[in-house]
């Protein structure tokens, strides 16, 4: 009963109500973190990187109207280098697709998603979590702070007024020590076992689900310096040029030979029909005149 009583002392119960209060705000924190850490794993573990370019548009729209992670996505799609394509107009009026870089064939980023996707963005910056990493000092302060108070109180009430007054004081004084030195004890006791709950429950929370929503990120996403991609521009466009260049210098080659197929296709069966025409006309000309016995036709031709 006696230690009962010590424990309903305020000071004692000032330091277990911050305890209790502590450990309930730390884990409705961290249960809420690691809910939406969770779904956003769930929902990027639905998609493929060889499909993500036809579906970037669904994973935007949901990252969009997602506010827990609306700030580091926006941030982040920023950076993403897409596969894109242009369209070169072929026979018949034809459009084909003909991709700008050979090199490029899924949606990339020209910075670590790591930077983007971390701790500090995705947890510690949706709570107070620099009150969370003090609760284990204020609670090993509140120790030495009710201790003296209490011994200060202690003193406050020893008298020598009488031996019977004397007496009684110096018992109180004695219980009173007693309390201010269990404060001490309980105080550094709750600072221990937070720093030891608040440990395992970041890491089973918080930690975990922040590294499989990294890793999720990180296989959707290639990871391609600003550099290289300008330097694979570049090689394609040379390529471009060289084939560019090739074409030209055949193009007279090729153009005589298209000449000439087209000459002994299409001119020269013509200028046969028309010469054999023109001598299928003189003949008739000729038997009409040798029919008629015309001199003068005969002279003129």
């Amino acid at each position: 009963m006696g230690i009962f009583k010590i424990f309903l002392d305020i000071p004692i119960d000032v330091v277990l109500i911050l305890f209790v209060t502590s450990l309930i705000y730390t884990t409705q924190k961290y249960s809420f973190t690691s809910k939406n850490l969770k779904l956003l794993f769930g929902f990027l573990s639905n998609f493929k990187k060889t499909d993500l370019n036809f579906r970037f548009k669904e994973i935007d729209e949901w990252m969009s109207n997602n506010p827990y992670v609306l700030g580091p996505w926006m941030e982040f799609k920023n950076t993403l280098v897409f596969s894109e394509s242009i369209a070169l107009k072929g026979q018949n009026n034809n459009l084909t697709y003909k991709e700008v870089s050979s090199t490029i064939q899924y949606i990339q980023t020209t910075v670590d998603p790591l930077y983007f996707f971390e701790e500090d963005s995705l947890v510690t910056s949706k709570f107070n979590y620099k009150f969370i990493q003090s609760v284990s000092t204020i609670l090993t302060g509140c120790g030495p702070l009710f201790t003296f108070l209490n011994i200060a109180l202690a003193f406050g009430k020893v008298t020598f007024e009488s031996q019977e007054k004397t007496l009684a004081s110096l018992s109180g004084f004695i219980g009173s020590m007693q309390t201010a030195a269990l404060v001490s004890v309980v105080a550094v006791s709750c600072s221990l076992i937070f720093i030891v709950f608040e440990r395992l429950a970041y890491n089973n929370l918080c930690k975990k689900p922040l590294y499989a929503v990294q890793s999720a990120v990180s296989k959707l996403f290639d990871n391609i310096s600003s550099e290289k991609f300008l330097l694979e521009l570049l090689k394609e466009t040379k390529i471009q040029n060289n084939a560019l260049q090739n074409m030209v210098a055949d193009l007279p080659e090729n153009f005589k030979v298209a000449l000439n197929s087209g000459i002994a296709s299409n001119l020269v069966p013509y200028l046969e029909n028309l010469i054999y025409g023109m001598n299928l006309l003189n003949k008739n000309i000729k038997e009409a005149i040798a029919a008629n016995k015309k001199d003068d036709v005969d002279d003129l031709f």
